[in-house]
């Protein structure tokens, strides 16, 4: 049972308030009363033969650690048949969580100077001989003091590393989604299981939401979901930061707390003070009120502080709080955003107001009130929107960049997508139809000025793209849903993998391996296929050759692809898969790469440097009628065919120094005659043309650093970015659409 209000602890330490409480014991707040001052009482029952003498060696390890953002130990003493108690430096004001509550998300530089501060603390507890690692670094953990000050609280949890020896203070528990995958179970947890609990609570401040569970993650149950999906207005770049911090596997997260507080830094949009311990946020509000039931050494005040609110295993304890302290009306910690249950209950009104319609129009029709029924039609029921590779396009005004809104929708295996005349009920009732992006006649895929799709079968395609990233630090290929989410792994080879091109039924990959990095030549490399799940790997060839640039023949029985296996100079040979065999295509010139299949199998544009430079040539399929498409003005390269076999896409540089851009043309006009997709100074390159020929997938950094996938329209007005790490990611590829049966 909890202490008692007035209980002296030690003959020392009255109790005057429970803090916290949990099943591991409770945390008081209490009055010393030899000194006069508060002081925090962290209390532990596990009080084992074993665990006792431990306590007392790492309790002594604690008292020694002095700096500007944590609390002193001060005292340490057992309770015979009772427990364990540290005794600590009572510290003032709120906790990040009762703060959130308060305000909800937070400005995005509070965010970092509370990133920086705790990364102060923790380098200073992660460099100390012996090392201390927390390891219940969460909202209620983190306390703002009255002047600012930002302090990292509550070591019940801490661990204690000497030599290859490490044990805790208190028992191994969980915090969940706050607490790494390795620190579940038995496994190993270090340092950068710190590094992990704060990405998660910086990622609680700026969005409001509880990150999905790493175990969950880590057991492909769940996946988490981008900051920039929580809470738009966070930079891309603090964004990747926090995202690093929450990889799964450790040693892809930041390696050291200085290298994390120094990328929080470098992400600041202001000036801050790097001073250890000078760093402060906006003070939490005063709030004084008199209690005669809850008598304080401070006038007796009772102060609004909170040294710790909850305890393991789950942060959903709940803190017994003073009675003048106001207590949030809802925790921050939800299921989703407050924005978000406002919206829902937005819909719930739309929808009831749609049902009070749908009623009355029903009743109209049924009393049969001449021309109702089509005036209704008119007045409630929307335009269809555009449907678009498998998933809904809303393009946004031009004067709102960056917000064209994709939403995943799953065909079902009808042959049409019709629109009724009569109203009905959209599973998604809020998107609104606004003005088409409309291709101009040179760059349409059709015969219209207004693009006219054909409805998208997704089968289990779904609307989406592979590429390569370098997330895990080499490169590997992942797969992505166009809007953003899904986002999963398919190879983890220990050499890397990149250059993936799809099967025709969009089943599985061909790729290339190793691929320690992005090159133009992979001397070491061969081919492999993998299925999209990342099953059945496969060598295709039966060594490695420098084999690279892999792509699929329509009709899966061939496989184009560059090699330096004869020559030893890039050129192009066609793998069939029935044999094995191996027959060269374009071997004539310096270098001839990139091969890219016509959609109906009977041509391949390819790169050659044959006459001046590279440049586009266009050939048979079994490599006769070679003939040049560009003319060498630019460089030209990384070519791709739209479905229709009528537009070609591809990625060209003034000179080798230039930033690269996209250029698409119609392949039937003489003479061939492209034009730049998009004319602002932002690289662009590798372009993969959509099944539907509306859209490309291409890689792009306009912030001059992360390598990042980007989708655009095919006019080049509209475009969003779709994967937004801190890492290099490319060759990005358009998933064929699958019809099931």
């Amino acid at each position: 049972m909890p202490l008692e209000r007035g209980t002296i602890l030690n003959k020392r330490y009255r109790i005057i308030e429970i803090l916290g409480q949990g099943g591991m014991g409770s945390v008081y707040r209490a009055i010393d009363e030899n000194l006069g001052v508060d002081v925090a009482v962290k209390e532990n029952l596990f009080t084992t033969d074993e665990y006792s003498r431990q306590f007392r060696r790492e309790a002594t390890i604690l008292a020694s650690l002095r700096h500007p953002n944590l609390p002193r130990v001060t005292d340490h003493f057992e309770i015979e048949n009772r427990g364990q108690y540290l005794i600590m430096d009572y510290i003032e004001g709120e906790d990040l969580r009762e703060r959130m509550d308060r305000d909800g998300v937070m400005p995005e530089d509070e965010v970092v100077v509370i990133g920086v501060a705790i990364c102060d603390a923790l380098t200073y507890l992660h460099t100390r001989k012996p090392q201390v690692v927390h390891r219940d670094i969460k909202p209620g953990n983190v306390k703002i003091a009255p002047d600012g000050r930002i302090f990292l609280v509550d070591f019940g949890l801490a661990k204690i590393v000497q030599g290859s020896q490490a044990t805790t203070t208190g028992a191994r528990a969980m915090t969940p989604g706050y607490s790494p995958p390795e620190q579940y179970g038995t496994a190993r947890t270090d340092h950068r299981s710190d590094i992990y609990s704060l990405g998660a609570t910086l990622y609680v401040a700026l969005s409001g939401t509880l990150p999905e569970d790493g175990l969950a993650r880590a057991m492909d149950q769940a996946e988490l979901t981008p900051v920039r999906r929580q809470n738009p207005k966070v930079s891309r770049r603090l964004a990747g930061i926090i995202e690093k911090a929450l990889s799964i596997q450790p040693d892809a997260r930041f390696q050291s707390t200085e290298e994390f507080k120094q990328s929080l830094l470098a992400a600041a949009n202001s000036n801050i003070r790097r001073t250890a311990g000078e760093l402060t946020v906006t003070p939490p509000p005063v709030i004084v009120e008199d209690d005669p039931d809850n008598p304080s050494p401070n006038g007796g005040k009772a102060s609004n502080a909170v040294f710790i609110t909850e305890n393991p295993p789950a942060e959903s304890i709940s803190p017994i709080r003073p009675v003048n302290r106001p207590t949030p009306s809802h925790p921050v910690i939800q299921s989703r955003p407050l924005s978000q249950r406002k919206k829902n209950l937005g819909c719930i009104l739309y929808l009831a107001i749609l049902g009070v319609v749908f009623l009355t129009a029903g009743w109209f029709a049924y009393t049969n009130i001449p021309g109702f029924q089509s005036q209704l039609n008119a007045w409630i029921a929307p335009a269809a929107p555009t449907q678009i590779s498998g998933f809904l396009f809303t393009p946004t005004p031009s004067n709102t960049p960056e917000t064209t809104e994709l939403t995943v929708i799953r065909a079902t295996h009808t042959p049409e997508v019709t629109v009724e005349s009569t109203p009905t009920l959209q599973s998604s009732p809020t998107i609104t139809p606004t003005q088409e992006p409309t291709p101009t006649a040179t760059l349409s895929p059709t015969q219209e000025n207004e693009p006219t799709p054909e409805p998208a079968f997704l089968g289990n395609s779904n609307g989406e793209i592979a590429f390569v990233s370098t997330r895990t630090g080499i490169p590997q290929i992942w797969i992505i849903n166009v809007d953003g989410v899904r986002f999963r792994q398919v190879t983890d080879l220990p050499g890397g993998a990149c250059q993936p091109d799809w099967s025709p039924d969009g089943i599985r990959l061909v790729f290339i391996s190793p691929c320690p990095e992005r090159r133009e030549l992979y001397l070491g490399s061969q081919l492999w296929s993998i299925e999209a799940d990342g099953t059945g790997l496969t060598a295709l060839l039966g060594s490695a050759a420098g084999d690279y640039d892999p792509t699929w023949s329509p009709d899966g029985t061939r496989i184009a692809f560059t090699s330096l296996r004869q020559t030893g100079r890039p050129q192009i040979y066609v793998l069939n898969l029935a044999d094995g065999d191996i027959t060269p295509l374009a071997t004539e010139g310096s270098k001839n790469m990139q091969p890219a299949w016509s959609p109906d199998g009977s041509k391949i544009i390819y790169v050659s440097t044959q006459g001046t430079g590279e440049r586009l040539w266009l050939m048979n399929a079994d490599g006769s009628d070679k003939q040049p498409l560009t003319d060498g003005q630019f460089i030209a390269n990384l070519p791709d065919w739209s479905s229709d076999g009528e537009n070609i896409v591809f990625t060209v540089r003034e000179n080798i120094g230039a930033l690269p851009n996209i250029q698409i043309g119609k392949i039937d006009q003489d003479p061939f005659s492209p034009v730049f997709l998009a004319e602002e100074n932002a690289p662009r390159r590798d372009g993969n043309i959509s099944p539907d020929g509306l859209w490309l997938v291409l890689e792009s950094w306009p912030e001059g650093t992360d390598h990042d996938i980007w989708i655009m329209s095919i006019d080049g007005k509209e475009s969003r970015v779709l994967v937004d790490f801190p890492f290099y990611d490319f060759n990005p590829v358009w998933r064929p659409f699958v019809l099931l049966p």
